[in-house]
């Protein structure tokens, strides 16, 4: 098929060079938790395994995670960093490897890098070196990316995340996974197929994007370890600003091998399934695959040292090539670009200009709350519980939702937490919305939660008022309250008529409490509510009732 550019584009390159000498590494933080193979339990074992109640194979799963870095130009030219640009709008001369043009590194790519490694827990290499990776494909014009296979910016880190095993939410397994390196690169162009003409067109916008590719070591079992994992990762990523980690625009994309083995034995042959772009799709493509490879040797087959790519539309992953024949990608030092050193507070040069310089150690001081951090300190500063902080930092926007309207209102924030994740969010994911576009206001529902709080109404009432502010969101709930008479009834009195014509008109039910069938008073309260539209007190109905008819 023919290959074409659309149109030509060109940028100049006025960056800058990161030099100097190194003088030592940052101690790597204490890992949090130890990582072991073989001492699998029921509740870490791979979802396929659980379900057919077969623990004859052990499933092996690593990560390669790509994380498009959030800088205005790309790791080593000046072009704009845009997405949805025009096709071949942001390219320069050096993206579109036109002969003489050089690379100049962008320092903010590698403060980006720094940072997440410091907050992987990894080893700062203060010396890092460029490689070129040769692979010949119609989108790398140059014919070789440029890389860190030797000596990366970062090593031996770790993450730790959650995930739920149960359909509880107090069912929540805690695990960790060690960072092998971190390290920059660029990225490649794009192809664009056109099968009406038979084409493939080319698109080098993406082309020389700084990249931060980090390599996970095969310590999950399974897809929804590796998708709690990448999850994880993506929140640090974003309270970092290194990376906006948007999956769906391809800002973050992930390659899981796969293996499966006996347990007690070596790694099986694994398989590589490429360019993940959803946690969702990442998990149902590795249990897909572990399934497939089981059923495989379970019949007298093989497994084929391939790649593969995964239809998210069926569900399966599907062969793209085989690497039985490994693949030489003559790894060589790349020429345009000396090493790039870093430094720490103690070897800072005195000859440098201070704008060439990369200090880690301020850059670890400069480090935001963490996710693992922010969970901590909600359940420390609120009281709420583990499992509803971990709910809180993982859905976009809701934590800063609920500290809102912590703060705003005298509420009891034990109480809070419940209309947040149970009605709000339940009601956000009832309509496909997101916490921002939610028609409930933390104000809103502020005010909402006072008159709760001082009586004004009932809780049956709030109820109501609620679905009434997800319908338009434009009237106060205090309006709602208003004009639709749903104030609690204060007046005793009325209250205690309204029980006593329920008393009167259900002597069954009555005479089933005073036999001991202490259950059936709950119908009575209903049967009082439904008269008063909600607006009576349960505790004030409740005790009403039990004068009536225990007395």
């Amino acid at each position: 098929m023919a290959a074409t550019l659309l149109q030509d584009g060109s940028r100049g390159c006025l960056l800058f060079l990161v030099q100097g000498v190194q003088s030592g590494q940052l101690a790597k933080a204490k890992h949090l938790c130890s990582v072991r193979r073989g001492s699998r339990t029921a509740s870490t074992t791979c979802k396929y395994a659980r379900d057919t109640g077969s623990l004859s194979w052990e499933s092996v799963v690593g990560l390669e995670v790509h994380a498009q870095i959030n800088s205005v130009s790309k790791l080593f030219s000046s072009s704009q960093v845009k997405f949805a640009a025009p096709p071949n709008s942001t390219v320069s001369f050096f993206d579109a490897s036109l002969p003489g043009t050089l690379p100049t590194i962008n320092k903010r790519c590698v403060e980006a890098a720094v940072m997440t490694s410091h907050a992987l827990n990894c080893t700062i290499n203060k010396k890092s070196l460029f490689d070129r990776k040769h692979y010949f494909y119609a989108d790398l014009p140059a014919g070789y990316q440029i890389t860190q296979q030797r000596l990366p910016i970062a090593v031996n880190g770790i993450l730790t995340y959650r995930y739920q095993v149960g359909t509880k939410w107090n069912q929540m397994v805690t695990k960790c996974v060690r960072i092998k390196q971190v390290q920059l690169e660029q990225d490649s162009g794009k192809s664009l197929h056109d099968d009406s003409r038979r084409q493939t067109l080319i698109d080098l916008n993406r082309a020389g994007i700084g990249l931060m590719e980090i390599v996970m070591e095969p310590d999950m079992t399974c897809g929804e370890e590796a998708a709690a994992a990448v999850r994880e990762l993506q929140l640090i990523l974003k309270s970092l600003g290194t990376s906006l980690a948007n999956m769906s625009e391809g800002q973050l994309r992930v390659d899981a091998n796969i293996s499966i083995n006996r347990p007690g034995e070596p790694y099986g042959v694994r398989t590589e399934v490429k360019n993940i772009n959803s946690a969702r799709f990442l998990a149902k493509a590795i249990d897909y695959e572990i399934k497939r490879q089981t059923e495989i040797m379970d019949n007298g087959g093989t497994i084929m040292n391939e790649t593969r790519a995964f239809d998210y539309k069926y569900g399966v992953t599907i062969p793209m090539r085989d690497k039985e024949g490994k693949q030489d990608y003559r790894f060589m030092p790349e020429p345009n670009l000396p090493p790039l050193i870093l430094y720490d507070t103690q070897s800072l040069p005195s000859n440098m200009d201070a704008d060439q310089i990369i200090n880690v150690d301020l850059i670890k001081e400069r480090l935001p709350e963490l996710p693992s951090v922010t969970r901590e300190r909600l359940v420390e500063q609120y009281g709420i519980l583990p499992e509803h902080s971990f709910t809180l930092v993982n859905e976009d926007g809701l934590q800063e939702y609920f500290e809102t309207l912590a703060k705003i209102t005298k509420v009891n924030p034990k109480k809070i937490i419940g209309w947040v994740i149970k009605d709000l969010l339940g009601y956000l994911r009832q309509q496909n919305l997101t916490v921002k576009e939610s028609l409930i206001s933390p104000i809103s529902l502020a005010e909402l939660l006072t008159l709760l709080e001082t009586r004004v109404i009932s809780s049956s009432v709030a109820k109501q008022v609620f679905q009434e502010l997800c319908k338009e969101g434009k009237k106060t709930p205090t309006q709602i309250v208003k004009e639709k008479n749903l104030g609690q009834l204060v007046d005793r009195r009325q209250v205690e008529d309204i029980c006593q014509r329920i008393v009167d008109g259900h002597k069954e039910e009555v005479a089933a409490i005073q036999q001991g069938n202490l259950k059936v008073i709950h119908k009575l309260i209903g049967l009082v509510q439904k008269t008063t539209n909600g607006r009576a007190d349960p505790i004030l109905v409740k005790t009403i009732l039990e004068e009536k008819v225990l007395a």
